[in-house]
């Protein structure tokens, strides 16, 4: 990619000119420490003949545009990336192959929670001396805190999301009269007449349980504050606090409305996110809107056929009780496994805005690297949300995603079930409560 060898004839330059300034015992092409940034730079990336194996969650277009990233990874250094998809359960998928000894150099892991687990006992690498300088150089600072455990950075955040968006269809909307609401009421209100005109107003995708805890987490927020969020998020609150139970009591004046719902409470238990999101834009469609991050947009364009913009569009998160604008995310932090040198560099590669930007240029994604340019996405929607992300005055991390990972991000336990449970019978507010407050308890030792 001509962009990373653009930086590296600079990093070259660089290196002679301290040579000629004296230190003639320098070589140029050796690594040179302890710059300003904490990173390491090198002269030249050539990593002919090593392989590095990569493990992620994505699958089918997303692991089409991860592999473009990769390739161009290849061509500048020649090392050989094999790709591996560990499903939704990375945890799951990882720790075998660590306590065997075999686990890939490279993983994006969903969850800032199962990257302090990894730390924890010892599984990953850190990475400041790695690429602490470009995380320093490109990043907001948020995450930077988000990518390290006790002040030590172990990842680089490559791909984020944008998880406070609705999306609907333009032409059922349309239809029905209406507009995209702005609060919690007016989302009633606009549900209930699109309802009213034959249509299921809300996809939900409730057989993922994580698409629930995003529900869950957004309306947390608006009705408790970042402050309470970051509280509860630290287990510095129990989650049978009052905060808790009026956000799910909230929760429920949607989740207990069946007939909203498309397929009813038993059909959106047995949807899962990508059915969800197709039911809106199907033709005849089976919903109106749909709640999840900006990746939904992937699946509206990319799987579906719809046009975004025209056939497709978003508004943010409604405002609960007059709550401000506020971004919930999410992201995939790349964390070193094995400290290979081909690992090492490619750690490095996903930290700079030229990688980002290959798959910005494809859509489907948003990156946290404020260095990106914001003309490489695809469409003004893409480019609204990427904007809306590294400019969010007020953003919080998914909530479940920094929960240890048995509680916040395992299939069938932990909030996932629990919110299952809770998409079931509504009314269950103060049960729900006690269990999650039980099984967060256990995770938190």
């Amino acid at each position: 990619m001509r962009p990373l060898r653009r930086l590296i004839g600079i990093l070259a330059v660089l290196l002679l000119i301290a040579t000629a300034c004296g230190d003639d015992d320098d070589d140029v092409g050796t690594v040179t420490e302890g710059t300003a940034g904490g990173g390491s730079e090198e002269e030249d990336a050539d990593l002919e003949g090593q392989s590095v194996e990569v493990a992620a969650v994505f699958t089918g277009t997303e692991q089409e545009n991860l592999e473009a990233v990769l390739a161009a990874f290849e061509e500048e250094t020649g090392a050989t990336v094999d790709y591996t998809s560990t499903g939704d359960d990375v945890g799951a998928t990882l720790g075998p192959r660590i306590a065997a000894g075999d686990a890939p150099d490279v993983a994006f892991l969903p969850q800032p929670g199962l990257m302090r687990d990894f730390v924890a006992d010892g599984s990953l690498q850190p990475v400041q001396d790695v690429a602490g300088d470009l995380v320093d150089e490109n990043y907001d600072p948020i995450w930077r805190e988000l990518g390290s455990v006790d002040g030590t950075l172990y990842g680089v955040w490559f791909k984020a999301a944008n998880k406070s968006t609705f999306w609907y269809n333009v032409g059922v909307f349309d239809d029905a009269g209406v507009e995209a609401p702005q609060d919690w009421a007016g989302l009633q209100d606009v549900a209930q007449t699109i309802s009213d005109s034959g249509v299921a107003p809300i996809s939900i995708g409730g057989a993922d349980g994580w698409t629930l805890t995003d529900w869950f987490e957004n309306v947390y927020i608006r009705t408790a504050g970042p402050e309470m969020y970051d509280m509860l998020a630290a287990h510095e609150l129990p989650w049978t606090d009052e905060s808790v139970t009026t956000a799910l009591t909230t929760l429920a004046e949607v989740f207990g409305s069946a007939e909203l719902l498309a397929g009813g409470t038993e059909g959106a238990l047995q949807t899962d996110f990508e059915t969800s999101v197709a039911k809106v834009f199907a033709e005849p469609p089976d919903g109106a809107m749909v709640y999840e991050g900006d990746f939904v947009a992937s699946v509206i364009s990319d799987d579906i056929g719809a046009e975004l913009g025209t056939d497709a569009d978003f508004f943010d998160f409604p405002s609960i009780g007059g709550s401000e604008p506020t971004v919930v995310g999410g992201g995939d932090v790349a964390v070193l496994l094995s400290d290979s040198e081909a690992g090492r560099e490619l750690i490095r590669f996903l930290a700079t805005p030229e990688a980002a930007e290959i798959w910005a240029e494809r859509g489907g994604f948003l990156s946290p690297n404020q260095q990106v340019d914001l003309e490489v996405y695809p469409d003004d929607i893409t480019r609204s949300l990427a904007e809306s992300l590294v400019e969010a005055e007020t953003f919080r991390f998914d909530l479940s995603d920094l929960q240890p990972a048995a509680f916040g991000g395992t299939i069938g336990q932990g909030m996932w079930k629990l919110l299952q449970d809770f998409l079931a019978d509504p009314s269950a507010v103060d049960a729900i409560a006690q269990q999650l407050e039980t099984q967060a308890a256990a995770a938190f030792g």
